[in-house]
């Protein structure tokens, strides 16, 4: 296992703890859209009126560029108090001494204020780690006008469907793309799980081996690449990421794409007119299916020298308010209970259907060095992608790389 951090001495630990300023917090915030900073900066506005003795700083950081960030800040003794993680980073942060436990600072009430679900992927060993600060789903956003025009009367039910559906779309015109298909970034290996969930397939087998070289994988590759082959994707999705493909959905180029509620909130800024819906991802042929639940969580780190003032900042941005303007501004799906009671949400028709699909949700597995087997995925559905491989070969091959790292 190659672990994302080299741990620090006490003697760095305890140096980086003298260098903190008194009644100063430091947190480094992941951007997911051009709201994030605004966002951050009036709720330390509020909290420092309210709190004059503390300052908080917000470092804002883009999503890809998250974790490089934080290993180097760490590895350089230069880390923030606080930041918000993929928490599927959380365990190598965990085994590495790097997270502070939180339950000293839990009360009954505080940990009443959220929907279990979303907590409960930052419980470790008994302890709480983190705290949800972004959750989400997958669903299939579809364009309606493009569907209406090609013919088409819904969203279609399974793969062969879309494989069908996205023909007729992509022959509209040599600028509209049937399905659009992300091959590149942070994702790249998620957009992926689909179909190999729907075809009954699995990131780990029972036994934790790595699932890549399962049949249900082969298919799903299989699948991916007959599209781009037939045409019926957007040109070299390689060279797309998530968003790029979200762009072209907004600019109604593409007829079918799959990704989280934050999509709908974009639209309704920058594409009002477009005429979307939004369904639940195609099963495969068993009627399985699955989508990929996310949380993001905010951690403290073990050496900051601001505890009690870094917690006060956390209890403010979890309360109702707060927690419901960056839910509503950033289009996820609510992690506080009161928030999700709301009419913004409890009315919403989009969020609704992310809803539904919850129970059909997977989380990335909680085992050290998952960001290394991601990316050992996402080069192996690259090399597919432009020929360079087959579909077995790029799989098995995928396998067998994640299981050297799982120690399988």
């Amino acid at each position: 296992m190659k672990p994302i951090f080299h741990l620090m001495g006490s003697a760095a630990l305890l140096g980086l703890a003298g260098m903190a300023q008194a009644g100063d917090v430091r947190i480094t915030v992941a951007e997911y859209s051009s709201k994030t900073g605004p966002y951050f900066d009036k709720m330390v506005s509020q909290f420092e009126e309210a709190n004059p003795d503390i300052n908080v700083i917000v470092e804002v950081t883009p999503w890809d560029v998250m974790l490089q960030k934080l290993t180097t800040d760490i590895a350089g003794n230069a880390n923030a108090d606080l930041a918000i993680i993929g928490t599927r980073w959380l365990l190598d942060f965990v085994e590495q001494d790097i997270a502070e436990p939180l339950d000293s600072y839990i009360d009954e009430d505080f940990q009443a204020r959220f929907i279990e679900t979303f907590l409960s992927p930052s419980r470790m060993d008994g302890q709480i780690y983190g705290l949800p600060v972004a959750a989400s789903a997958r669903a299939m956003y579809y364009n309606k006008s493009l569907f209406e025009e090609a013919g088409i009367d819904g969203p279609p039910a399974t793969w062969e469907e879309l494989k069908e559906d996205a023909a007729k779309i992509s022959a509209l015109g040599d600028d509209i793309a049937g399905y659009g298909l992300q091959g590149k970034e942070i994702e790249t290996d998620v957009y992926f799980y689909y179909p190999m969930w729907s075809y009954g397939g699995s990131i780990l087998a029972d036994d934790g081996s790595s699932g890549f070289g399962s049949d249900a994988a082969i298919q799903a590759a299989t699948m991916y690449k007959s599209l781009i082959d037939a045409g019926v994707t957007q040109d070299g999705p390689t060279a797309y990421n998530r968003e790029d493909v979200q762009n072209l959905f907004k600019q109604g180029k593409v007829g079918m794409m799959i990704t989280a509620p934050f999509l709908a909130s974009q639209i309704k800024d920058e594409a009002p007119d477009l005429n979307y819906g939004i369904a639940p991802i195609p099963a495969g042929p068993d009627g399985d299916r699955g989508t990929y639940g996310v949380t993001d969580s905010i951690i403290m780190f073990a050496n900051s020298g601001n505890k009690d003032e870094a917690w006060q900042f956390l209890d403010y941005l979890f309360t109702q308010e707060p927690r419901s303007e960056f839910t509503r501004g950033e289009g996820f799906l609510p992690v506080n209970k009161a928030v999700s009671e709301e009419p913004a949400f409890t009315e919403n028709e989009d969020l609704k259907v992310f809803a539904s699909v919850l129970p059909d949700a997977r989380f990335a597995p909680v085992v050290t060095g998952w960001e290394e087997i991601a990316d050992v995925m996402s080069s192996a559905l690259q090399r597919v992608y432009l020929d360079q491989a087959t579909p077995e070969e790029a799989m098995t091959r995928a396998a067998d790389e994640a299981n050297r790292i799982l120690g399988k």
